[in-house]
């Protein structure tokens, strides 16, 4: 996990280097400023001129000035490294995150890469400050003011030895019982932040159904769960206070009483003012240092559970692959399944697909339709290669999907899936995710072609009407016409509409698929639909039920022998007829 980490570090190394030894400089400062301030009381003790004074007073200020500016150098250095740090640890993982199949991203909840993209990176942040700077400044000032307690204390600094393994041993009681506290609630972090997501996602559909207070109550759940286990990490971590201010304070009684008492008599242990005044200096010091090393460890304890979770998915690899010498050109728009069998995981207990054979001609327009959950969409997923099927090969231009450039082949098939998005931009913007060098001309006419241009010069903008995140600013039917002119631009061999004019009325739908035929006529069409309507006039439709091909023919042809495409047929007619 650390290897992986720091493979983000890359031009922030120097920084990182630089802070340790920064505050090094800055340690050494710091732990020597009391042994020149015990060295002056003792001088003005002895009844010294002011010029010595004048001289330990300018030292002083000079060592002061010196550890002030290492100080705040590797603040600056420090902040630099763990920032730059963050930058990359979420770009090494958003563009590992592109590279994903379907497969993979099935695996991380959306919910679970945000949460790992943001609150996982920002505690890895705020430890590796930590490490770089605190966790090399309180060990430092720990050794050195030991070694300075001693030789300015002598054998009153004896102290130290009972004290730290009692704070020491209260903080691994401490840590050991949070760990495990922290380990468990960045999952429950996921689900709070996927009921986020789905609510404000669905805000709409909660509002329409009345069910904000449902979500309220799912919300707080989730909420509370997290509350409840940081409370319980909070509540052990408190007692890091009272234990510090116990040994604090042990120590001050003791210094204080005893050393007053040697000071005023001179017996037992030779010690003067100064010695006792750097005595109480690095006794804080020390106390101090374990207090802050207690803190390291905790944010280590929580950032160590955030690592292994970045970790996961900076060295999750895509399940496709480009093959060594892949195929760059797609011959033509034909498509076969051979023998094809597909499972999402492997741990899948059914298939989704089970020996689908079949073979479909260039510039032929397929309908598939079927009940929901008869693995339409799966079967159209493997063409484009979003995923790999388990058995059998797919071919495209008669070449295996395997075989060729993963962009090259999606950039000839063109899907318009279920849920398309419409991205935060213009329309213009949006269209040209299909083709960057668009014309304005191409732009319109691929909008004419899927009905769309109508509506879009009514908007006062025009092409340049700007789209809210997710389309929200436009109505389903219109989001599906500017995807399909979008999927339209890329100029595909094979283009697959997955149900994408199920909010277009019947008319748009017609006119449609009319301009497809008219336009595009060399271009393999495969449309998925709920409507009989919406195939009726393909070459070929298909019937799907259970993962499973259960007819294939012409419209006249499945009335007349598939049953369950007639029951499909007759019961949309009949709805249509009493609604009419």
């Amino acid at each position: 996990m650390i290897r992986e980490l720091a493979k983000s570090i890359r031009e922030y190394k120097k920084v990182s280097i630089m802070t340790p030894i920064l505050v090094s400089m800055e340690v050494v400062m710091e732990c020597l400023i009391p042994f020149i301030i015990a060295n002056l009381v003792n001088q003005i003790k002895a009844g010294c001129e002011f010029q010595v004074i004048a001289v330990y007073g300018l030292v002083l200020v000079l060592m002061a000035g010196i550890s002030l500016l290492f100080g705040a150098w590797a603040g600056n250095t420090c902040s630099t490294a763990s920032c730059g740090l963050a930058k990359n640890l979420r770009k090494d993982m958003f563009y590992n995150i592109q590279n994903f199949s379907f497969e993979n991203i099935d695996k991380f909840s959306a919910s679970s890469l945000v949460t790992r993209l943001t609150t996982d990176v920002t505690n890895v942040q705020m430890a590796y400050m930590m490490i770089i700077r605190i966790a090399i400044r309180c060990p430092l000032m720990l050794i050195f003011a030991f070694i300075m307690a001693f030789v300015m204390g002598g054998k009153m600094a004896a102290i130290f030895l009972f004290v730290v393994p009692v704070l020491g041993f209260g903080l691994f009681l401490v840590i050991r019982r949070v760990m495990p506290l922290f380990r468990r609630v960045f999952k429950k972090y996921d689900a709070l932040n996927s009921s986020i997501q789905e609510n404000v996602k669905g805000i709409r559909v909660v509002k329409s159904f009345v069910r904000e207070d449902y979500e309220k109550e799912k919300f707080d759940r989730a909420a509370e769960d997290v509350c409840s286990d940081f409370t319980r990490a909070e509540r052990i971590l408190a007692i890091n206070n009272p234990l510090m201010q116990f040994c604090v304070y042990a120590v001050m009684v003791f210094v204080l009483s005893f050393g007053s008492y040697t000071v005023i008599t001179s017996r037992g242990i030779d010690l003067d003012v100064g010695q006792l005044s750097a005595l109480l200096t690095y006794s804080f010091m020390i106390l101090m240092s374990l207090m802050m090393i207690s803190m390291v460890f905790v944010m280590i304890t929580m950032a160590e559970e955030s690592g292994k979770r970045i970790a996961e998915v900076l060295t999750e690899g895509s399940t496709l692959h480009n093959p060594e010498n892949p195929v760059y050109d797609v011959k033509d728009g034909s498509v076969d399944f051979d023998q094809v069998s597909f499972k999402y995981s492997q741990a899948a207990e059914r298939m989704a697909l089970a020996d689908i054979d079949l073979h479909i001609r260039s510039g032929e327009t397929i309908g598939i339709i079927g009940g929901t959950g008869s693995s339409k969409s799966s079967l159209v997923q493997l063409i484009s290669r979003l995923y790999d099927a388990t058995e059998g090969r797919v071919r495209v231009g008669g070449v295996d999907v395997k075989d060729y450039d993963l962009e090259t082949l999606r950039n000839q098939v063109a899907m318009v899936l279920q849920k398309n998005v419409l991205f935060s931009g213009t329309i213009k913007e949006n269209l040209r995710w299909g083709s960057e060098s668009a014309t304005d001309e191409e732009l319109v006419h691929a909008c004419k072609l899927a009905q769309a241009d109508e509506f879009v010069s009514q908007f006062p903008d025009g092409y340049d009407t700007y789209i809210e995140q997710g389309g929200t600013n436009v109505s389903g039917g219109q989001k599906q016409r500017l995807c399909i002119a979008r999927a339209l631009l890329k100029k595909p061999k094979i283009l697959i509409l997955d149900d994408s004019t199920s909010a277009v009325d019947t008319k748009t739908d017609a006119l449609i698929r009319k301009a497809m035929r008219e336009f595009i006529p060399e271009t393999t069409k495969i449309i998925i639909a709920q409507r009989t309507a919406s195939v009726e006039d393909a070459d070929r439709i298909i019937v799907m039920e259970g993962g499973r091909i259960n007819g294939i023919g012409t419209h006249r042809e499945l009335m007349e022998n598939n049953e369950i495409y007639r029951e499909i047929y007759t019961s949309q007619n009949k709805a249509g007829d009493q609604d009419a």
